[in-house]
């Protein structure tokens, strides 16, 4: 259980000093008819103890803002900043990277943006393997060097130096929000780098164009260079991301070639769709045919967010959501999950508000908030790992999960959430 130890201690010393605070409040009482120097010590005492909770930034966008300095060059956030050794430690997964990006220009901060954005160009041209438009799921956090640091960890059995399988991999999906990312910026800031470096990631994309079943776009790559395996199956959630920025590129550049490839992805996750169970499929497996059944929340949250077409879908979709994936006044990640997940949650704070239905999207956003961690970040989920039903990529034989660990896209989501800004539209408005 080492990778919780680190986030325990800072619950324990925030708890001890809430409670410290309230044992010198009721001294400070009890002497304060006495003119003397005690009053005066335990005013002090308090005013010392008060200062961390008013340090706590006030809400998620002044959170990720206080993350990265405006001055200063491209820069990744660790997506797990307190995770010890291991595989989360000074990780900088690329879609939660991309999310906080476009969250910061949500909030009206574009300038701190700029820095993540910086951060994908320089990892476009000064990666140790690819020049083609690909990009790697994941990344050392920290200010860039040349060529771009990928994350690792020393493992001290081995007397070596490991990298995750994954994290060198590239998915189609977080390709995709990479390109979110760069117009949101590119809209912001009117600067033609980030809308060519989109352009650049889409035409990378494009080559997983897939024409089995109902069409759509492949997973992507695993492993290392030079012969990363292809992934044959195809994802709702990557095709969803993939309709929503080959729409946007399409807005943006006036090229009907985007259009038609956003239709091809729509396409897929319009096929998707589930009569009988009322929620779309996560996607097929490796025949890129067969629908696989698990029902996983931002399968069924983003392509609401995204695709037009889906808004018919909406309050069954919603009602199924309710009906099996509720946990409290939250949500948990899928079918095999028994606790909240704090990003989807906010996401699904997020599409409630949009389409209206205020009061659901209060509760959810008062979940999302109940998972605020020390010094203002937010815990992916309230138990010490939640399961998520899906294969570890990097090791096929156990499962993912998710901890109880503060989460840089739990924060962006929340951010996201509150300002009703939409990822898919760089926009407060649905599709």
């Amino acid at each position: 259980m080492k990778v919780f130890r680190r986030c325990e201690r800072s619950e324990a010393i925030q708890g001890l000093t809430d409670r410290f605070r309230a044992f010198g409040s009721g001294l400070l009482r009890r002497f304060a008819p006495r003119n003397d120097g005690i009053k005066i010590a335990l005013a002090l005492l308090l005013l010392l103890l008060a200062a961390p909770a008013q340090a706590q930034p006030t809400d998620a966008c002044a959170y990720l803002s206080g993350l990265i300095p405006v001055d200063g060059g491209p820069l990744f956030l660790p997506s797990y900043p307190t995770a010890e050794e291991g595989p989360l430690r000074s990780v900088a997964f690329l879609y939660d990277d991309a999310v906080a990006a476009v969250a910061l220009v949500g909030c009206g901060d574009a300038g701190r943006a700029r820095r993540i954005g910086d951060a994908v160009l320089a990892a476009l041209d000064h990666d140790r393997a690819w020049h083609d438009g690909r990009l790697r799921n994941g990344y050392a956090a920290g200010p860039v060097e040349t060529p771009v640091k990928l994350g690792g960890w020393w493992d001290k059995a081995q007397n070596r130096w490991l990298e995750d399988r994954y994290q060198v991999s590239s998915d189609t999906g977080n390709m995709a929000w990479a390109m979110l990312a760069l117009l949101a910026l590119d809209q912001a800031l009117h600067d033609p780098r980030y809308r060519e470096g989109a352009i650049r990631i889409g035409g990378w994309v494009a080559g997983r164009s897939d024409w089995r079943g109902d069409g759509g776009y492949t997973g992507g790559f695993s492993g290392w260079e030079p012969s990363p395996a292809a992934l044959s199956w195809k994802s709702t959630e990557h095709n969803t991301d993939l309709a929503g920025a080959f729409a946007l590129l399409s807005k943006t550049t006036g090229d009907p070639a985007w259009s038609d490839r956003a239709r091809q992805a729509a396409k897929f996750v319009g096929a998707m769709w589930d009569e009988g169970c009322a929620c779309f499929a996560v996607g097929t497996t490796d025949d890129g045919v067969t629908p696989n059944r698990i029902l996983a929340l931002d399968a069924e949250i983003w392509p609401l967010l995204a695709i037009p077409a889906m808004a018919s879908h909406a309050d069954a979709d919603l009602a199924t959501i309710d009906s099996k994936l509720a946990v409290g006044d939250g949500y948990t990640y899928s079918d095999a999950g028994h606790a909240l997940w704090t990003e989807g949650t906010a996401q699904a704070a997020l599409v409630l508000g949009l389409l209206g239905h205020t009061d659901k999207a209060a509760t959810a956003a008062g979940a999302v908030e109940g998972q605020r961690a020390p010094h203002g970040g937010y815990f992916a989920t309230p138990e010490l790992r939640l399961a998520t039903g899906f294969a570890n990529a990097a090791d096929p034989g156990t499962q993912r999960y998710y901890y109880h660990l503060p989460h840089l896209a739990a924060a962006a989501w929340a951010a996201l959430a509150q300002k009703r800004f939409n990822p898919f539209t760089d926009s407060t408005a649905l599709p």
